[in-house]
């Protein structure tokens, strides 16, 4: 089964914007597993524009599911990651400037760095993920480095989607096929929602996990969060027998 994480940096932004604590930070991880999700997932940046670093250790106390870092492996954030020892840390290599992420890992020419970054979070039972493109390439030069799994970055899966082009799901799914040969689990995150997931879903086999946040937030301003990330449950368990008026 595939299982969803929801991503609350977008929470945190909202709350940044205003000052204060609304809307609150630890009440909303504590709802969406409540609600059904199977993780938290939070993105912190150096300049903490949403997520603080502060917000990681209070999560702490509230995160009784999977807890997932993301981020790039900085100092401060290896620091970070190596005191809370969350379920899981998924190094993203984001330039300070930012937006939101924009590109997976080149894990050839990156790869010591990767080595010696997943070593140190494997010796601390630390589960790890690289984010990478769906390029086969980069997912066999992930498996070097000692990675437990990979995330493929969605986002041109996702504009493909969009435009009705279905085939820009096959980068995924042989990136998918190789990550499976080579031995890594598969996680999948970026622009990922309720019109493009179940598809994803359909097509990519062994898919462990999706980190999803922009979009389920949004979804949430019109449908309602409880409802949001139930929807996303139904079609993450979707499989050829379930009838698709289940779904809605």
């Amino acid at each position: 089964m595939t299982k969803l994480s929801v991503n609350i940096n977008k929470i945190a932004t909202l709350r940044n914007s205003r000052g204060g604590n609304v809307p609150n930070l630890l009440k909303v991880a504590e709802d969406v597993q409540k609600f059904g999700a199977e993780g938290v997932t939070i993105h912190p940046r150096p300049d903490e524009r949403h997520i603080r670093y502060q917000d990681a250790y209070d999560l702490v106390q509230v995160v009784n599911t999977e807890y997932n870092i993301e981020g790039n492996p900085i100092p401060r954030f290896i620091d970070l990651v190596l005191q809370i020892k969350p379920t899981q840390v998924t190094l993203v290599p984001d330039a300070d400037d930012a937006i939101t992420s924009n590109a997976g890992w080149d894990t050839v020419v990156h790869k010591d760095f990767l080595i010696d970054v997943i070593a140190e979070f494997k010796r601390n039972g630390i589960r790890t993920s690289i984010f990478v493109d769906p390029v086969e390439k980069m997912v066999e030069a992930a498996a070097v480095t000692g990675t437990d799994r990979v995330e493929l970055y969605t986002e041109e899966y996702a504009k493909e989607f969009q435009r009705g082009n279905l085939n820009g799901i096959s980068s995924y799914v042989n990136a998918a096929i190789v990550a499976d040969k080579v031995g890594l689990g598969i996680n999948a995150g970026h622009d990922l929602s309720l019109d493009n997931i179940r598809y994803f879903k359909e097509q990519i086999p062994n898919l462990l996990e999706v980190s999803i946040g922009h979009a389920l937030i949004s979804e949430s301003l019109y449908l309602g969060l409880e409802n949001v990330v139930n929807l996303y449950l139904n079609k993450l368990k979707y499989d050829a027998s379930t009838p698709f008026s289940n779904f809605w």
